[in-house]
Parts: structure tokens; sequence; C-alpha cells
């Protein structure tokens, strides 16, 4: 189904009004009254909510790894999961800290792990092929990958979900589905990485070039995707395509996170209306990325790390968003002058 944008004059202008009157200078919460009033906009209420949050981590594998564009080996995106499982990892202590609930998806991870208490299997394949031979995926795998991240989203009872990932090789892929879509030079989307030198940043740069110029035909996103991405980010961007037709707050993390988006939203504009961005990524290209979907991101703390970690930090500022517009005193409540015209 079509994503409704959010757009709706009256609300708009009530939650203004709500905003504008609270015992305060105009303005003065900054982000927080912007946050507020987009809340209230993808909610269709001025009693805005934060219930249940989750963080989804969608993990795969990518064949270009073959291609020695990573500082790791491919065994480490399962050994994460693993501490994922474990409860080991930065994501789980966020999470916890926050309250959110966190769900951990196989989407395509080259291990089998067995039936295992707090991971949700939906491994469609070992991993995606290497683009840099061929496309990632077939078209059908694509799809298949996008319905099952529609179905996961569906499932979720609350009202904010939060994205992330985890993929050795996902910046190559990331990089590459950001160039394709932006037609922003190879070079300014290419990073570090999980920790390449700059060496290794240059080799990834060329493999990126080498199988954009391989795979020339691929321009609509659809194909993009099925070419360049992984089964990670094309259940994310199926994910977050039924997130935002159910009407819930999209947390957009870094990288990774964000070309998932680039892509959903080729696909369906609107879904922009839903989206929060978290932070902006220290990996080399996000910020751009950012600006080429005129986003502002309410942190920028450095971060490079992925599994959703940004979206676990920023989801204090969403409480707070609604809880000033929801219980904070106005003026006439409070019985404080308001400013002198």
């Amino acid at each position: 189904m079509p994503i409704s944008p959010t757009r709706n004059d009256a609300l708009a202008v009530q939650l203004d009004n709500a905003i504008n009157n609270k015992t305060k200078p105009l303005g003065s919460l900054g982000v927080l009254e912007a946050l507020a009033k987009q809340l209230g906009l993808i909610q269709n209420t001025r009693a805005i909510s934060i219930s249940k949050p989750a963080i989804l981590v969608f993990a795969a594998d990518h064949g270009v790894v073959a291609e020695g564009i990573s500082a790791y080996p491919q065994d480490v995106t399962w050994q994460m999961v693993e501490n994922f499982l474990a409860g080991g990892a930065a994501i789980n202590v966020f999470a916890a800290q926050n309250s959110c609930d966190l769900r951990v998806i196989d989407a395509g991870i080259n291990h089998d792990f067995g039936p295992r208490s707090g991971l949700t299997d939906r491994k469609l394949a070992h991993g995606t092929h290497n683009f840099a031979q061929q496309p990632a995926m077939s078209r059908e795998l694509c799809d298949t990958a996008l319905a099952t991240g529609m179905a996961l989203a569906a499932e979720l009872e609350g009202n904010v979900v939060g994205f992330g990932e985890m993929g050795i090789g996902n910046t190559t892929a990331a990089a590459a589905l950001m160039h394709k879509l932006t037609g922003i030079p190879v070079a300014q989307c290419v990073g570090a990485g999980t920790g390449l030198s700059a060496e290794g940043i240059v080799h990834k740069q060329h493999v990126i070039e080498a199988a954009v110029a391989k795979h020339v035909h691929a321009t609509e996103a659809h194909d993009v995707l099925a070419t360049f991405g992984g089964l990670e980010i094309a259940m994310m961007a199926g994910a977050m395509l039924k997130a935002a037709e159910l009407h819930k707050v999209l947390l957009i993390d870094g990288f990774i996170v964000t070309s998932a988006l680039m892509v959903a939203a080729r696909m369906q504009p609107a879904i922009l209306d839903y989206c929060v961005f978290a932070h902006c990524s220290n990996e080399n290209g996000h910020q751009q990325m950012l600006e080429a979907l005129h986003a502002k991101p309410l942190l920028n703390l450095g971060l490079r790390l992925g599994e959703g970690t940004g979206c676990a930090l920023a989801l204090p500022l969403l409480h707070a968003a609604a809880n000033f517009l929801n219980q904070m005193a106005t003026f006439e409540s409070a019985q404080v002058s308001e400013k002198s015209e």
C-alpha cells in the first residue's frame, strides 16, 4: 500500500500552538520542538506517546568480502551475532539502559546457528553473491527479502522502530548504493568501515567503481538494491516501508541503515515523513547521505559502530519531546505572564 504523507495543516497549527504556549520562550527547546511536532503529525494526535520501542538488528553476509574490502574476516558477522545473543555488545547495553526491546534477525548469515533463543531466523541464503562478479542477488530473492522485512515490522506492537545492522562488507554495499542512488562520486562514498587503512579504502573504491561499470544497466532502485545490496539491507528496507505504512516512528541509525532508507525512499518518497535521524555517523559519506535526504540528525557523537547504537542513544530525546508536550505547564495553567508585546 502507498505510504500516506503526514501533512495535516490543521493539526500542525494545533501542535504549534500547544508547543508555543508552554512555559518557555518561543523556540527555546530547539530541536525537541520540531521533534514533538513531527511525532504528533506521524501519530495524528496532540497526545503523542512513545510505546514499546523496539530496535531490529538485521544481520547478513556479503560475497564482495572475497575482494578483500574489509579489515575483518567474514566470520566476525556470526561471531558478533553470538555476542548480541549473549548480551555483550554495545547495542545490548544501550537498549537495556533505555528499556528498549531488541530483536536480532538472521537475514542471510554464512553460518548455521540452529534454533537459538533470542535469534529470529529469517535466513534466505548464506550471504549474497560477490557483486564485483555478478549481481548480489536475483530480483526474486530481493523481493522475498523486502516482503520478509515487511512481515517482521507488521508483528511489532510498539509505535517506534529503530533499525540496526551487522554484516562484514556491508559498508561496501552501502557505498555502492549511495553512489548509484545519488550520483555522488564513489571516492566520496567509501570510508574506513571496520577500520581499513588508507590503501584499503582506495582498494574498496576501485572494487566498487569496477562493479558499477560492470552493472551499468542497474539504475532503478529495485535493481540497484538487488545488484549491490545485502540481504540485511533489503530486509531492513522492507521493514521500514511497512513500519511507515503503519504510522510508526522510524529511528534511522548510521551509514548502512541510511542506505536502506535511500532505497525505500525511492520506492515510497513519503516514508521520509516518518523518519527521525538518530545521528550523523563518522563513516565517510554519511553526512552527504543525510544532506541528499534533507535530513537533520539529532546527535553527532562520532559514532561509526552500527548495530542500531545511535537509535538507542537518541531514544531518550523522543521521550523528552513527548513528555514536554504532554506534561509541561502552559502559561495559563501555571499563571505565568507571557512575553510582553
